[in-house]
């Protein structure tokens, strides 16, 4: 009931997605108020269907990963990516060096109410059906602060509710960044839209092997012009999608007879032979919601991720082109930093100052190395005769994918990274760039700080900017290098 909602609490998070749930059970873990402002109604579809390696990691700081493990999600040993027509793909293993090390595909319905439930029964207060309008502010300039926010429920009751702190996870409507202080920038390069339907009766990527066998698989389209996924469900249903650059998108579709959603779904799947070959004896369904369903994938980040009072996480942060499946990652990274630098502050820890400061370098660095290796794959995809991640004589991206291993699993925020392991794939990544692009070439360079890691398995982690992470429940927050 909206007349439940308290007038004040110690931490708001607006939006109950995996960001946002993630941070509530965290939060109220250490025995903070949190109340989660959720404008939908749970369980509530979402596109997003593969997870990395590390989510297991982070479920089981909150306790979490039993519960997932046994829902009966399918169990996600690696993926598979094509990058051209030429090569043999790349695979990323998760389990080649331990066998627990695996993930899931999961249907975003779900997993995302599982996460969300979690939240409640650590402590949080969760309510569903109410949007945040807006927020208020006391200060001016850099101190400007958030203090309360203005919400209206389903049935169109409002209401106001005041806070110390606020973790904005409002997806990709930001109402931090986008509303109050206008830090979103746009990747030109990646301005992209996705087209998506689910099969049922598709084939599966390595039926022979017992490791590889129903693995996503991704593959470069035919013509440059993107990629297309292929992600088996827990239900015997597959999602399969498209994506491209917007402007290419509208071109082709201006040149079609038959410009329809669906029309355009199949003409450009086509272009992904191996995927069309799994899909041989497979049928569209059409009994769960829209045949065809589309969004815009226009991958960004801002200028600031925090602020006195204030911490933005998930995509509300910034937003990735999804080839390497990040979104849950990059969320869960977020909110465990938000939680983290949050804590420390109401502890008094640290001075406000430094949380925040700490908050906005891990949001960014992690943002930034996926934003490395995605450029560097569409170099290639979109290059496909020139060997830009392999060299001439080289039949497969093996060497590639090793490079790509410790930043596409999600290891580089959950556990041990070797350094020098690191700097290579950064410079790795760089060498792929067009070198006539100054910008992106010093984009590539600047991301790599040799202290910045997260060793979520070993409870410690190296400094960012003097300070590291303690993740230990009842004392989660961060202390000085």
């Amino acid at each position: 009931m909206s007349s439940d909602i308290p007038q004040s609490a110690t931490v708001l998070v607006v939006g109950g997605g995996p960001g946002g749930s993630y941070a509530a059970s965290c939060l109220a873990r250490e025995g903070v108020l949190v109340v989660v402002l959720e404008a939908d109604k749970f369980p509530r579809y979402h596109v997003g269907e593969s997870q990395l390696a590390s989510l297991p990691h982070f479920l089981r700081f909150i306790d979490l990963d039993k519960e997932f493990d046994e829902f009966g999600f399918n169990r996600k040993n690696g993926a598979a990516f094509k990058l051209n027509i030429h090569n043999r793909e790349g695979y990323t293993n998760f389990v080649a060096q331990d066998p627990k090390n695996y993930s899931w595909n999961v249907t975003r319905a779900e997993s995302d109410v599982l996460m969300l439930r979690h939240s409640e029964n650590c402590g949080a207060l969760v309510f569903e059906e109410t949007k945040v309008l807006s927020f208020d502010f006391e200060g001016d300039g850099d101190a400007r602060r958030p203090v309360a926010a203005h919400w209206k429920t389903k049935s169109g009751e409002t209401g106001k509710i005041s806070f110390d702190f606020v973790v904005d996870a409002s997806g990709r409507a930001g109402l931090l960044s986008t509303r109050a202080f206008n830090t979103r920038v746009y990747n030109s390069h990646l301005k992209n839209v996705a087209s998506w339907g689910y099969w049922r009766g598709a084939g599966s990527y390595a039926s022979e092997d017992p490791v590889r066998k129903g693995s996503p698989f991704f593959e470069a389209l035919t013509d440059e012009s993107g990629w297309a996924w292929f992600i088996p469900l827990q239900d015997g249903v597959t999602s399969v999608g498209v994506v491209m650059n917007q402007a290419i998108s509208i071109e082709k579709k201006g040149k079609m007879a038959e410009s329809d959603s669906l029309s355009f779904y199949h003409h450009e799947l086509s272009r992904a032979p191996h995927i069309m070959a799994l899909l041989v004896s497979a049928t569209l369904v059409t009994d769960k919601g829209p045949v065809i369903r589309s969004a815009s994938d226009y991958s960004y980040s801002a200028t600031s991720y925090a602020g006195p009072g204030y911490r933005i996480v998930g995509d509300a942060a910034a937003f990735i082109d999804p080839f390497f499946s990040s979104g849950v990652h990059l969320a869960l990274s977020g909110a465990l930093s938000a939680a983290a630098s949050i804590c420390s502050s109401i502890r008094g820890d640290l001075s406000e100052t430094d949380a925040y400061s700490w908050h906005n370098v891990r949001v960014g660095t992690s943002y930034t190395r996926f934003l490395v290796v995605v450029l560097s794959a569409y170099s290639q995809m979109t290059n496909q005769g020139k060997p830009v991640l392999s060299n001439v004589n080289e039949a497969d991206f093996d060497r590639a994918f090793g490079h790509f291993r410790s930043i596409i699993q999600g290891k580089t925020d959950t556990t041990q990274t070797n350094q020098d392991e690191l700097r290579a794939t950064i410079q790795f990544c760089t060498a792929a760039f067009d070198s006539t692009n100054p910008q992106a070439q010093a984009t590539a360079r600047s991301v790599m700080r040799t202290e910045d890691t997260l060793h979520i398995d070993h409870l410690v982690a190296d400094q960012l900017n003097g300070f590291s992470l303690r993740l230990e429940r009842g004392y989660l927050g961060l202390e000085k290098c």
